[in-house]
C-alpha cells in the first residue's frame, strides 16, 4: 500500500498543562511523517498563546512542499481548529476536541460550566500543584491509570501564566460558527467515556465540519491515543492515505 510522503509533516499541539512527550508513542508509530511540536507552554496570556501557534503554523506553511497536518489534543484541538479557520492546515487530527468547551447548563452534555474553569483558575493561584494533580486524575480517571503515565504527566512543566492563559482560552474560544468554513479533511478521535470533553461534543464537530471522519474509541477516556496507540496510528495512516 502506498504510504504518505516522508516529507509530510504533523504539527502537534498538546493538551492543557501536558508536555509534548505525551505524543511520543504515537509519533514513533508514524515514522513516515515528520513531527514537530508547537510549544505554547510559556505564553503569558491567551493572546500570546494564539499568536505563538499561529506563527509556528504559518512558518511551516510558508515553505511547505508537502501537506501539513495539525494534530491537537483537547485545548490543542481547539487551537488546531482555530488554525484551520486561518487556512493554516491541510488536514486536522483532533483528539478529545470541541469547538466550544464552556457550555450553559442545558448543554452540559457537551462541555463544562464556566464555573468549573473559574474554580480551576482560583485553585491555580492558591495551590497550583494540587490543581494540576486533580486535573490529571480526571484525565486518566483513576490514580492507578495516572501512575502508568507519570513521566508524561508530571506537573510543573508549564508556566503558571500559560496555565491561566490556557484556561482563559477554553473559557472564551467559540469556533462553532466557523466550522462549516473549514474545508480540509478532519479526523476526530474521541473516547466514548471521556468525562472532560464528552463524546457528544465530537458528534457535534462531525455534524458541522464538511469533511470530518469520526473515530470512536469505545470505552476510551480523555487520552484515547495512549491506550490504543497502534490502532489510532493505523487509523491516521489509513485516513490520510484515502485523502
Amino acid at each position: 500500500m502506498m504510504q504518505p510522503s516522508v516529507s509530510s509533516t504533523i504539527l502537534w499541539l498538546t493538551g492543557w498543562s501536558m508536555p509534548p512527550i505525551v505524543f511520543d508513542q504515537l509519533r514513533a508509530l508514524l515514522p513516515e511523517f515528520q513531527h514537530e511540536s508547537i510549544i505554547y507552554s510559556t505564553a503569558d496570556s491567551q493572546e500570546e498563546m494564539i499568536q505563538l501557534v499561529e506563527k509556528a503554523a504559518a512558518a511551516h506553511c510558508d515553505w511547505r512542499s508537502a501537506p501539513v497536518l495539525i494534530a491537537g489534543w483537547s485545548l490543542g484541538g481547539c487551537l488546531a481548529l482555530h488554525l484551520a479557520t486561518q487556512g493554516l492546515a491541510d488536514g486536522l487530527v483532533l483528539f478529545s476536541a470541541t469547538a466550544k468547551f464552556t457550555r450553559a447548563n442545558e448543554q452540559k452534555h457537551l462541555g463544562w460550566a464556566d464555573a468549573y474553569l473559574r474554580r480551576m483558575i482560583t485553585g491555580l493561584k492558591q495551590d497550583r500543584e494540587a490543581t494540576e494533580h486533580a486535573f490529571r486524575l480526571a484525565v486518566w480517571q483513576s490514580a492507578d491509570s495516572a501512575s502508568d503515565h507519570s513521566d508524561a504527566i508530571a506537573p510543573g512543566q508549564w508556566s503558571t501564566p500559560a496555565l491561566l492563559a490556557g484556561l482563559e482560552a477554553l473559557r472564551s474560544l467559540n469556533l462553532l460558527p466557523m466550522l462549516p468554513g473549514i474545508k480540509c479533511p478532519v479526523l476526530l478521535v474521541h473516547g466514548t467515556e471521556d468525562t472532560i470533553c464528552p463524546f457528544p461534543a465530537a458528534q457535534e464537530l462531525h455534524s458541522n465540519l464538511p469533511h470530518a471522519t469520526l473515530l470512536a474509541v469505545e470505552g476510551g477516556g480523555h487520552a484515547p491515543f495512549l491506550g490504543s496507540a497502534a490502532w489510532v496510528a493505523a487509523s491516521i495512516r489509513s485516513w490520510w492515505h484515502d485523502r
